[in-house]
């Protein structure tokens, strides 16, 4: 992050695995997960120091992966996305573990997902204004579940959480320490 002719510039993350697809990600109302999110990846040697910011987001006009509209539209940008590869003989990415996950199950490499979020978004972004049907997105914002269980037989997971990928840095209204 940074000021320029003072408006807030934040990074955006373009990895081929981002869980949302291109954007400066944040977790919603979870502080505590975002640090943990940081020390781990010092852990692992990315990072020299951890850190978090919080944010004032303005979703605007967002792709709510918690909306059956919004997963509908996912889900048919997939087709076309599948359609695409297949006809240009590229190969179909696909989500997979880590590998120093240490055997946890989550496919937190999120290839495929990303793939079809950018083909929608070069869909989107490619229309003429004057024929848009449906606005490029400012922002995506999705629920995973992710962990292990919080107690034995559990459906809930330790690292379940809600992120939002900030694509428009408009819509950053402030940004904050966190507690």
């Amino acid at each position: 992050m940074r000021a320029v002719n003072g408006e807030i510039d934040l990074l955006q993350s373009k990895r081929n695995f981002d869980w949302l697809g291109p954007g400066a990600y944040f977790w919603e109302s979870d502080p505590k997960r975002a640090m943990e999110w940081a020390e781990d990846k010092v852990s692992k040697g990315k990072y020299s120091r951890a850190g978090s910011i919080g944010a004032v987001i303005d979703l605007r006009n967002c792709l709510d992966l918690m909306s059956r509209d919004d997963m509908e539209l996912v889900r048919v940008a997939h087709r076309s996305f599948l359609k695409v590869q297949k006809t240009a003989g590229l190969p179909i990415p696909e989500n997979r573990s880590a590998p120093d996950d240490d055997g946890d199950a989550d496919r937190v490499l999120r290839f495929l997902d990303c793939a079809v979020l950018k083909h929608l978004h070069s869909i989107l972004d490619a229309q003429p204004v004057e024929e848009r049907v449906i606005e490029p997105f400012d922002t995506v914002r999705g629920m995973f579940t992710e962990g292990g269980p919080i107690y034995r037989g559990s459906a809930f997971r330790v690292k379940s959480h809600v992120q939002i990928a900030v694509r428009n840095n408009a819509c950053i209204r402030g940004l904050f320490i966190p507690r």
